[in-house]
């Protein structure tokens, strides 16, 4: 009986001991995933990568507000949205997901050269991040840097080459470049 307790004790702390460390291998691996499967699977594994970029590796309460944040951006309430972004990167400065989801408010308030700093210092935390990079390209478009913004979609697609954006927006950009031209 105590040998079966002591087992269990040590499987127990061996599982919250490991969740932190292996955060970052998880991410590697399932970054791996994503080079090398479909778009049905990688979609899948997609899903599982933002899910750990949206969990706050060390405390639950950011957790909760970054989602809080999150709900109003769904109820179109971008500006209360912001403030609890800040709040959250206030809280922790290098947890990427505030800092992409506070470039997402900021770049649906028209504040595009704001979204594009807090772009920066996202994928200076995670330079893996095809979300920044999918919307990187969006404010570029919106900035009129078109070959930026074709950059960033081809970032995005070596991380992420099933990711369906990057294909379509490269098209658009370069029609929209042709248009210019005429």
């Amino acid at each position: 009986m105590k040998r079966t307790l002591l087992i269990c004790l040590i499987f127990l702390f061996s599982l919250t001991s490991s969740f932190a460390n292996d955060r970052d291998v998880r991410l590697n691996q399932l970054f791996n995933e994503l080079k090398v499967n479909k778009a049905k699977v990688a979609a899948i594994v997609e899903q599982e990568i933002w899910s750990l970029w949206s969990t706050h590796p060390t405390d639950e309460k950011l957790t909760a507000r970054l989602e809080e944040g999150s709900m109003f951006v769904r109820n179109q309430q971008p500006k209360r949205a912001r403030e609890i972004f800040t709040e959250v990167i206030k809280l922790d400065e290098n947890w990427a997901e505030a800092w992409n989801k506070r470039a997402t408010v900021l770049y649906m308030l028209g504040e595009y050269q704001k979204s594009q700093d807090d772009i920066d210092k996202v994928l200076e935390l995670e330079p893996r991040h095809f979300g920044a990079l999918a919307g990187q390209g969006l404010v570029n478009i919106q900035l009129k840097n078109f070959e930026k913004a074709i950059r960033s979609y081809k970032q995005a697609q070596e991380i992420y080459p099933s990711m369906r954006s990057p294909e379509i927006m490269i098209k658009q950009i370069e029609d929209l470049m042709k248009e210019q031209t005429i």
